[in-house]
């Protein structure tokens, strides 16, 4: 029998180390150090009498009684935010411009994922360019921004460098003698002037053949077989194919992807926090568990 109150930071540690399955990760999250997840874990642990967390070189996973514990523990932080809330006057409102080439299809598991670390914060998302974005920033109308690296600014955290290639339909192929075809974004957008480039340097003439006003605009239009993409690979529709190494074009380069942000502390903070943490883990391709079960 547990005869004591539980460290509710010591039993929030634990949850997101088992929604997020790595002591890494669920640091970031936090906004803490490795090793003090570790000692939450085991302040936790040795209340309970038992072991919560098997760890092994690759990676972490629930004991049979920290599995049974997980929904509880749960429940436990749920019934501690609503009964702060209580106490609330009005919901704080927190508003996010996240880029359209940024904005793949991991977005409903990252609003989840603040969603679970503050459900009582209000949460405004906006979908633009990388420009837009930051000019909307720069007039106060935006809490904070998630973009690629821009022209002109050396501010903001470096949360990753994605990866891109050169992506087109299945069974496409380029006429002879023709300007490589070009689905892109609308100006200003930043890895459409970095395509460009590579290609001009590259000294491959090419023509734009589509524009979009959003990623899945320009995915449609590549699957529709109008031309070649540069895209990230996490952004692919489904059947899209590597054409770069076939028709010799140039490699492209990682663009950094940066959160812009003012809130410094407070709930937003810990919200934007979890983003970053939960942005990392797609970009990095891990199959992790944003949502609650």
């Amino acid at each position: 029998m547990v005869e004591r109150s539980l460290d509710l930071d010591a039993v929030e540690a634990f949850v997101r180390i088992a929604e997020l399955g790595s002591f890494t990760r669920a640091a970031e999250a936090m906004g803490t150090a490795q090793a003090a997840m570790s000692l939450k874990l085991k302040r936790l642990e040795d209340r309970l009498g038992c072991r919560l967390i098997e760890r092994t070189p690759r990676h972490v996973q629930l004991s049979a009684r920290g599995a049974a514990f997980l929904e509880h523990a749960r429940e436990l932080l749920v019934a501690h935010d609503r009964a702060l809330a209580t106490f609330a006057q009005a919901r704080q409102r927190l508003t996010i411009g996240i880029s359209d080439h940024v904005a793949g299809p991991e977005l409903p598991a990252l609003i989840a994922r603040m969603n679970q670390q503050d459900p009582q914060l209000l949460i405004e998302i906006r979908i633009g360019s990388s420009g837009d974005l930051l000019q909307s920033y720069d007039r106060r109308e935006l809490d904070a921004v998630l973009a690629r690296m821009h022209v002109g600014r050396s501010d903001g955290e470096l949360l990753a460098e994605e990866p891109f290639g050169w992506f087109a339909a299945p069974g496409w192929q380029h006429r002879a003698g023709e300007p490589l075809p070009l689905a892109t974004l609308a100006e200003p957008c930043g890895v459409r002037a970095m395509a460009g480039q590579a290609l001009d340097t590259a000294g491959i003439a090419w023509a734009e053949v589509f524009v979009g006003g959003g990623v899945a605009a320009v995915a449609a239009a590549v699957m529709a077989g109008l031309g070649v993409a540069a895209l990230a690979p996490r952004m692919l529709p489904l059947g899209a194919v590597d054409v770069g190494a076939r028709l010799g074009l140039p490699e492209l380069p990682r663009l950094p992807v940066l959160l812009h942000t003012r809130n410094q502390e407070g709930r937003p903070r810990d919200a934007l926090a979890a983003l970053s943490a939960a942005f990392r883990s797609a970009v990095r391709g891990e199959r992790t568990r944003l949502y609650a079960c």
